[in-house]
């Protein structure tokens, strides 16, 4: 008799998920979504998925439910939503460093970067952008690497954190550019930012929104964007290329995750909605404000380019042999 029991309960649970993965999209969501933001409240991870969840949750007509879960570079909530329920119901934010942690945290992770997760949508691109003391003696990209190479070793970068994006971008801006630069990381972009502004680094970069404003306030100056034309929240601000440096380019974006398994149906459903809300003109309006391009993407576009970014990164982080923070 247990014996019978197990097999039909067996059987009763592989009918409920083939029904859920073939249920049609409008039957979806029957419930309200967690979605995790593996950061604290109040940065630009945890704003745009909260400025595009909002919207979400309408077009769904189910409450979305912002869980912030921050600590180790991501990884702790990256972890939560890896071992959830890959029924539809939970959701992960991430950014950069979550392409980065694939080689940094290589075998070390409490699960895989790339295969615990189903990609739903690359929601928007933030270009960061190359600022310095007021007092550092370069006025362009140019100045900066003759005046970098003629003192290999004493100019210093910041970056919120080992691995970071801006971290990395700036390790490829010394391998292509030939550059002996210090790296000075910090907890977070406020503490590097006042080194900046009182000389204790001489260069920093970061995503728009968190330095243009002190920029327009003379406090700092800006030398280049890390995209390959300008950002419309700052178009005073030139590329890297057209302030004489190489063409590279480098960015945080905040990209949509569910746990490996998740239903197409749902997955689908949740794509096509956020595209549509990403799309939207006063949505691209306010991402702009922001020095945010929206994107909005299948999660088959979106898988792609988070294989592009970890290959990437991958690069730039054995050639210059970046080490996780223990």
């Amino acid at each position: 008799m247990t014996t019978r029991r197990f097999w039909i309960a067996l059987l009763l649970s592989s009918a409920a998920t083939l029904a859920l993965a073939q249920a049609p999209a409008g039957s979806y969501p029957s419930k309200p979504i967690k979605w995790v933001v593996p950061y604290p409240p109040g940065g630009i991870t945890d704003s745009v998925t909260r400025i595009v969840t909002q919207k979400l949750a309408e077009a769904v007509g189910q409450p979305i439910v912002i869980e912030n879960k921050p600590g180790a570079n991501s990884i702790v909530g990256a972890d939560l939503v890896a071992k959830a329920p890959p029924d539809g119901y939970t959701a992960l934010t991430v950014i950069a460093a979550h392409a980065a942690n694939a080689t940094l945290y290589a075998g070390k992770l409490p699960f895989d970067a790339v295969r615990s997760f189903t990609p739903i949508s690359l929601v928007a691109i933030a270009p960061l952008i190359m600022t310095v003391n007021n007092d550092f003696p370069a006025r362009d990209v140019k100045d900066l690497i003759t005046y970098a190479r003629a003192n290999p070793g004493k100019v210093s970068f910041g970056s919120s954190g080992v691995g970071s994006a801006t971290h990395l971008t700036f390790e490829l801006l010394k391998q292509t550019a030939g550059l002996d630069m210090v790296h000075i990381p910090y907890k977070g972009t406020a503490p590097a930012l006042t080194a900046v502004i009182a000389g204790d680094i001489q260069v920093l970069g970061d995503v728009p929104s968190s330095l243009m404003p002190h920029v327009r306030a003379g406090k700092i100056r800006a030398l280049g964007m890390f995209s390959a034309k300008r950002v419309t929240g700052a178009p005073e601000v030139p590329t890297l290329a057209e302030a004489g440096g190489p063409a590279i380019e480098g960015s945080t974006w905040v990209l949509f995750l569910a746990p490996a398994g998740t239903p197409p149906a749902a997955i689908n459903k949740l794509a096509g909605e956020i595209t549509k809300i990403v799309a939207a003109p006063e949505m691209k309006a306010r991402f702009e404000q922001l020095g945010i391009e929206a994107v909005g993407s299948t999660p088959a576009e979106a898988a792609r380019f988070l294989d592009t970014e970890i290959a990437k990164w991958a690069k730039v982080i054995t050639t210059a042999g970046v080490k996780a923070e223990q």
